[in-house]
């Protein structure tokens, strides 16, 4: 059998309680782990790459990009199957999302990670990253980018969110359900996955700032950013991706400005649409040059933003970049 590779980077499953007082912290190196996987259960493919030993919310996009650069001698090799990165579950799913725009290779990239830490009871990081070795060896695995592996589910990186501070099933694909579970030793997927043929160069543009609307939201808002040296912005509309009549005006002066202004919905699933002609509305904001980001989330879209202005797509592209087929 061939061999998987575990990059640590840090995040709750490598984390325990020292002093009650003072918190979990990092404590468990990859030779601790993959001294457990060897002795219980008789793992004897596994090879080790420390990266980093970091909690999540310390993870950005230069640190994403640097891991893209880390794994990909890895999956150069012929003898690995696929890589496991452990990562904190706060940014997890913009990790993964950053890492699938950019995944070139048929081999799995699989994530996953811990909601308690090792000192707590239920600690939940052994059984995840037993189920991810299971599905980056597996050769149905294989041509379906970054995948995402908690609670025995897998899940695409494309759709997959965070819904829950403290549950263990706390990471849902909420428009289309998981791809597959992990029973046992075996991986079982369920359903294809539609992968969007993205290959883009690991690189990004910033700054892209993210905002959220609400009732009553002040114009200033998105005013504010109108003469900042922004390379474009993303906002979390209402519903179907509606704005307040007050943020039309300073809109549409990003727009004037060439700044890619990218719509899509604070609502936890489902896509926006061009459904209302009102002013604020998702109609009217297209009329005025607005794009539409489907079902993405904010955080994902502004990801794909970055990395897309990263590859120089003009403005002109950026709306089938966008555009769900």
């Amino acid at each position: 059998m061939g061999k998987v590779a575990i990059v640590m980077t840090g995040g709750t499953i490598t984390m325990k309680i020292f002093d009650p007082a003072e918190g979990a912290f990092p404590m468990q190196d990859a030779s601790d782990i993959i001294k457990v996987l060897n002795d219980t259960l008789g793992f004897e493919n596994l090879v080790t790459h420390p990266f980093s030993m970091i909690p999540s919310p310390s993870m950005t996009l230069e640190k994403m990009q640097a891991l893209k650069n880390f794994i990909d001698p890895l999956l150069a090799d012929p003898e690995i199957l696929g890589v496991v990165i452990t990562h904190g579950t706060d940014a997890l799913e913009e990790t993964a999302f950053y890492l699938d725009l950019v995944h070139g290779s048929e081999k799995p990239v699989v994530i996953t990670g811990a909601m308690k830490n090792a000192s707590e009871i239920g600690y939940d990081g052994f059984n995840n990253l037993v189920s991810a070795l299971y599905t980056a060896q597996d050769l149905n695995s294989q041509n379906k980018g970054v995948l995402v592996v908690m609670n025995y589910e897998i899940h695409a990186a494309w759709e997959v969110t965070k819904t829950h501070t403290l549950n263990l099933d706390t990471f849902k694909s909420l428009s289309f359900g998981p791809l597959g579970i992990i029973d046992g030793e075996h991986v079982i997927y369920y359903r294809l996955r539609n992968r969007w043929s993205y290959r883009f160069k690991n690189d990004f543009h910033s700054p892209v700032p993210l905002v959220t609307t609400y009732a009553g939201i002040a114009a200033d808002m998105i005013d504010q950013f109108v003469d900042k040296p922004i390379k474009g912005i993303v906002i979390e509309a209402m519903g179907r991706g509606n704005v307040p009549p007050q943020l039309v005006d300073p809109i549409e002066r990003l727009i004037a400005r060439n700044i890619p202004v990218i719509v899509v919905s604070r609502v936890p699933s489902g896509r926006v649409y061009d459904t209302y002609g009102y002013p604020g509305g998702g109609k009217d904001l297209i009329k005025k040059g607005a794009i539409f980001g489907t079902d993405l989330t904010g955080l994902k879209a502004r990801i794909l933003l970055m990395i897309a202005l990263g590859n120089k797509l003009p403005k002109s592209e950026l709306q089938t970049v966008f555009t769900y087929q």
